[in-house]
């Protein structure tokens, strides 16, 4: 019987030290993605990025690959915008792109994917070098579309939820196991 008060007190501790923790940073952090486009570009380009996560009027955005940090204001279709330029010398890879709301609390997240040739704003001249010809389109257009169809979607790991949920379905385990041998004592008393 004092095993079993035991397990169930440390369970109930350890389910009491972490719910508040991260119950209280998702609350307080909400947290939410950057739409990137085009997602895939060449070194000097310039994507445009959104965010709805920020419920204020401000958010800054970083990335590696960015010239400056990217300063967010308020869209005329709702959420925040910014535009960013990719370094000239930046290597081809996927980098993140992180953006922190100013005056709100808030989060979020997201990637671009820097590809190797191509002229200024991500489109890839003929095979003589010369650029191809294009009018400058700040949706996307102007032929990216056939690098952006290249860029595979990634998935992003387990977050707090996960981790809580992960906790408490360890503590119900340990408190079946604790209870069956418990149980498996008295019948051989």
């Amino acid at each position: 019987m004092r095993f079993r008060q035991v397990t169930l007190c440390a369970a109930v501790a350890v389910a009491a030290a972490v719910m508040p923790v991260s119950a209280a940073t998702a609350e307080s952090e909400p947290h939410g993605s950057v739409t990137v486009t085009p997602s895939t570009i060449a070194p000097g380009g310039e994507v445009d990025l959104r965010v709805s996560v920020c419920s204020g009027r401000q958010a800054v955005g970083t990335s590696e690959a960015f010239v400056a940090q990217a300063n967010f204001a308020p869209a005329a279709d709702g959420g925040l915008f910014a535009q960013a330029r990719i370094r000239s010398d930046a290597q081809p890879r996927d980098y993140d792109i992180w953006v922190n709301c100013k005056d709100s609390a808030g989060q979020a997240s997201g990637r671009v994917t820097v590809v190797r040739g191509g002229n200024r704003d991500g489109h890839d001249g003929d095979h003589r070098g010369r650029p191809t010809p294009h009018a400058p389109v700040h949706a996307g257009g102007g032929g990216t579309s056939r690098l952006a169809s290249d860029h595979q979607p990634t998935e992003q790991g387990p977050g707090t939820k996960h981790a809580v949920i992960g906790l408490a379905l360890a503590a119900v385990a340990a408190l079946a196991v604790a209870g069956r041998g418990v149980r498996r004592r008295r019948r051989s008393d």
